[in-house]
């Protein structure tokens, strides 16, 4: 199981803590891969972009306007967060109830 975010990220720091038995991809050091950015937006799509983020708050109009996907690969920090990839290749986003229970918390 693989947990895509940033380690100063208080959701990222939760699911990690919960999933202690997964590997942590910082995507402000190490990115995220194209082919998993490409599965997460066709599965989540606008729901990729965290709106609230200071990182978003912080783009003029033109970045804004990028694609989902586009905006995401050329600046990771907006990515909503965490991004978890199981043992089955099934992907999750944010640390919700939803997610949580999904993984027995």
């Amino acid at each position: 199981m693989e947990i895509y975010g940033i380690k100063t990220c208080d959701s990222c720091r939760k699911a990690i803590k919960a999933l202690s038995d997964a590997t942590f991809v910082d995507v402000r050091k190490d990115g995220v891969s194209p082919d998993l950015l490409a599965r997460a937006y066709a599965e989540f799509d606008d729901a990729i972009v965290n709106k609230k983020s200071a990182t978003w708050r912080g783009f003029d109009d033109e970045i804004r306007a990028m694609t989902p996907l586009e905006l995401v690969m050329q600046h990771p920090t907006v990515m909503k967060r965490p991004l978890i990839v199981d043992d089955q290749g099934v992907l999750s986003l944010g640390w919700g109830k939803d997610v949580q229970e999904r993984f027995g918390g």
